[in-house]
């Protein structure tokens, strides 16, 4: 039993969990006995590429999104433009204050596979209750992150909901730094409405306390500024 398999089948079933189905339906699914799916969520067993598709298509995800993924910061031989912030990172943290019920609200960004030079296939588990189970966060997202000469783009569209797309904007720096401010451009929900709001990225969980409240919240330098441009802006 590796920790892989370990880590995979944890996946499985805390996404099965959420989706509200019993180990019956997903075997079903995915032409396998209940008790070889039991065998992959406790880890006893390795899944194949076969089945580990199987399941993402059984659960509407990606493939990727089932994967085990290292959170350690790697290093990387390529020479690319790779920010300060963001060289070797396969997760990251995003957190921001949600006037509508006054609450801190929590983010994951997981970071697959280099696409070109530059960009990264990108996951965004938004609005979870515990770290431990950030997979059944209330909206996932997935798409592309791009690192440019100025900026880093981040282009998200809802796995559920495809008219809520969303962007993420940071400004790049080559000065290290275990956070960054983002801007986030999507939909809310409650009321229906675009909106753009200010997003701390850490390369780490940070203590969630009213210290972080307190910066999340609009500065009288953020409304200085947005009156000052007409704009709504993050530096």
């Amino acid at each position: 039993m590796s920790r892989i398999d370990i880590e995979v089948g944890s996946k499985i079933r805390q996404i099965r969990q959420s989706r509200r189905m019993t180990q019956d339906e997903l075997a079903t699914a995915i032409h396998k006995s209940r008790a070889t799916l039991s065998k992959y969520e406790s880890g006893d067993i390795s899944i194949d590429l076969n089945t580990l598709y199987d399941l993402s298509d059984a659960f509407g995800i990606h493939p990727e999104q089932l994967l085990y993924l290292r959170t350690i910061e790697i290093s990387t031989a390529q020479p690319e433009l790779q920010p300060a912030f963001f060289k070797g990172l396969t997760r990251f943290y995003g957190y921001c204050y949600d006037g509508r019920n006054g609450k801190l609200n929590r983010s994951v960004f997981d970071v697959f596979s280099q696409t070109d030079v530059g960009q990264y296939r990108i996951a965004l588990y938004m609005n979870y209750s515990e770290f431990d189970h950030y997979q059944q966060a209330e909206n996932i997202y997935w798409g592309t992150m791009q690192h440019f000469d100025s900026m880093t783009l981040i282009t998200l569209k809802h796995q559920n909901n495809p008219m809520e797309r969303a962007s993420l904007q940071v400004l790049a720096s080559f000065l290290d730094a275990d956070t960054r401010w983002g801007l986030w451009n999507g939909v809310s929900s409650r009321p229906l409405m675009p909106v753009a709001l200010k997003l701390l990225l850490s390369k780490r969980p940070l203590p969630e306390n009213a210290t972080l409240l307190h910066e999340l919240k609009l500065s009288k330098e953020d409304i200085r500024r947005m009156k000052y441009y007409n704009m709504f802006s993050v530096v």
